[in-house]
């Protein structure tokens, strides 16, 4: 069996949280993920400052807990991810090879698949959709951005894609961005990933004035 280090605790643990195994202030103790994960406590610790620097969690006087939501800081996340998802668009359109073509068909056709997945799923498939498509850029300084900006909005409460019929619409918008993306048209597919992005945002806010 191999042995499990400290980036594939930080990978498991992050999945973790954006899949909503953790909510929101709760504690994340070196000790009990050793004995989950059969480690000494070292590379745990190690997976935990990388998470606590990444901003999803945060230290307090009795340890490192689950960031709290900030509705303010995720509103502005979704300005930056507009226009950067943007730009990824744009790019990809540019430099997208058939391989990555073949990658974001696929993930639509999987997603329109599913029957009746549950909120965790949906996000889960939402962000792989959107990672392919930053890979399709070509551009690492890029992706990075959009990847450091997407783990703020791991603790939103519910996806907005739960929202009524969001599910499928957002799935038809997808559906169209990678018909823009293999045609070559940039312009026209930085504005729909833009407009994809910014009804997400319109129906988070109206989540936050419900709470």
């Amino acid at each position: 069996m191999a042995k499990i280090d400290s980036e594939t605790i930080h990978e498991r643990l992050k999945e973790d949280l954006l899949r909503g195994a953790f909510a929101p202030g709760d504690p994340l103790r070196e000790v009990a993920l050793a004995e989950r994960f059969g480690v000494s406590r070292t590379p745990v610790r190690e997976a935990l400052t990388r998470l606590l620097h990444e901003g999803l969690l945060e230290r307090r006087a009795r340890g490192l807990f689950v960031r709290e939501i900030d509705p303010e800081q995720i509103m502005q996340v979704y300005d930056l991810r507009i226009m950067l998802e943007g730009q990824a668009a744009a790019e990809a359109a540019l430099s997208r090879t058939e391989p990555d073509l073949v990658r974001l068909e696929a993930l639509v056709q999987r997603d329109r698949a599913l029957v009746d997945p549950d909120d965790s799923t949906r996000l889960l498939t939402n962000i792989e959709f959107h990672r392919a498509l930053w890979r399709a850029a070509h551009n690492p300084v890029l992706e990075d951005l959009l990847e450091r900006l997407a783990t703020h909005q791991l603790h939103a409460p519910t996806s907005t894609l739960s929202v009524g019929s969001r599910w499928t619409e957002s799935l038809d918008e997808h559906q169209r961005i990678v018909e823009l993306i293999s045609e070559r048209r940039t312009d026209q597919a930085q504005e729909q990933i833009r407009a994809h992005m910014s009804t997400a945002k319109s129906m988070r806010l109206k989540m936050f004035s419900h709470l």
